[in-house]
């Protein structure tokens, strides 16, 4: 086998060659499979696990209320930027095309409810929030046509793509674009962790601190929960927080979500790859660790700004084998939560479980189609008539008990 000194070296000059992609995306690229190659990622002391207390994760209920003179919310929100990540296909949902075009409710698709959620805030409070969508190649060319129906709305929409790498065939460790696979199955788009280099790589991390920009709340375009929250915003500029998760309690739903731990000092993500295999069901419990990952993240411009210019964001690499027409292949990738460490005062807010409403399958869409939810302003929200707390679980399950008709 090649040492990796060799294969680092193989690889930059496959890398080097391959010109559907920028030179930023070339270096980042190397650079994450120099990390991996390096071994760094090691798995947690599980003994120098704490859990956190209530200033690092910090209980909503506590915030202070917003400010009550809507001249004081309009310079809030004019601090703020909304990033919805709008990298995925609805493949998983039997659909093609971007993910966010998928109908929600009355007709209107994931995109059209945030756009109306965030023309109602411009226009409430006089105030100019933008909408920053990061695409991958795979979503941007579909993505650039579907806007263009929200060219008269009162909101800003920018576009940028994340980056481009190719995926590596694990037998001799070259790019598969190298070996003729020249189309879309021969690259990959390497986790929303990407997000503050693409950001800044794109020009737009720049373009929003010249408008005075100073926060950005990041979240999953197919999150109907994730919503502006002034609550949240004023906290994180009172207390001067470049970074804020918003975790929510886990139930034995979410049993294999990331969760919040004190470590060495600082507020870290531990997430179950990361765990050894004899914790794995002490992770996995709701009475030690209580909360996980929505991954709504708010996170301050310059901060993302100072720590990308000094190569600083080491997040944990996420291995994921695929195949590619019989080949077996390696795509490495890092998630935008692992980042906490790396800011400065970075806490996490237990937020009310509304606040996560993914929709991850055709039987989560069913659940937000139904009279469970109804549609107010813009915002998915439970339908008060309901007085159970908790939606079906083992909905397809329970679909298929019902007596034939």
């Amino acid at each position: 086998m090649a040492t990796d000194t060799a294969k680092i070296s193989q690889l930059k000059s496959a890398v080097a060659n391959l010109n559907q992609i920028s030179e930023s995306e070339k270096t980042g690229f190397v650079s994450l499979v120099s990390r991996s190659l390096s071994g760094e990622a090691q798995q947690v002391e599980w003994s120098k696990i704490q859990t956190p207390t209530d200033e690092v994760v910090v209980p909503y209920d506590t915030l202070a209320p917003t400010p009550e003179d809507p001249e004081e919310t309009r310079k809030l929100l004019d601090k703020l930027v909304v990033l919805k990540l709008n990298g995925g296909l609805g493949t998983t949902m039997g659909c093609t095309g971007p993910k966010s075009v998928i109908e929600v409710r009355n007709g209107l698709t994931f995109l059209d409810l945030i756009v109306i959620q965030i023309e109602n805030l411009n226009k409430k409070y006089g105030c100019s929030v933008p909408l920053l969508l990061m695409n991958s190649f795979n979503t941007h060319d579909d993505t650039q046509k579907i806007i263009e129906k929200y060219s008269n709305s009162n909101i800003e929409i920018h576009t940028f793509n994340q980056s481009q790498y190719p995926r590596i065939v694990v037998d001799d460790f070259v790019p598969l674009p190298s070996k003729g696979h020249t189309g879309k199955d021969g690259w990959y788009p390497p986790g929303h962790g990407d997000v503050f280099p693409s950001l800044k790589n794109s020009g737009k991390l720049d373009a929003l601190l010249s408008k005075g920009k100073e926060y950005v709340f990041v979240a999953n375009s197919d999150n109907l929960g994730a919503v502006v929250d002034l609550k949240i915003l004023n906290h994180l500029i009172r207390n001067k927080n470049e970074y804020c998760m918003e975790v929510t309690p886990k139930t034995l739903a979410d049993v294999k979500g990331g969760t919040l731990i004190s470590y060495e000092g600082k507020v870290q993500l531990l997430e179950i790859a990361q765990v050894p295999d004899q914790h794995v069901n002490e992770f996995k419990s709701i009475e030690k660790f209580k909360i996980f990952n929505t991954n709504n993240l708010w996170v301050n411009l310059k901060a993302i700004k100072r720590l990308v210019e000094a190569d600083a964001l080491k997040m944990e690499i996420i291995p994921n084998p695929k195949e590619v027409d019989g080949v077996k292949v390696l795509q490495l990738e890092t998630a935008a939560g692992a980042a906490i460490r790396f800011f400065d005062h970075a806490i996490g807010i237990n937020v009310p479980r509304s606040r996560f409403l993914p929709v991850k399958a055709t039987s989560d869409l069913l659940l937000v189609q139904s009279d469970l939810y109804t549609l107010v302003d813009g915002f998915v929200i439970r339908n008060p008539a309901r007085t159970i707390p908790a939606n079906p679980s083992n909905w397809d399950q329970n679909l298929r008990r019902l007596p034939a008709s």
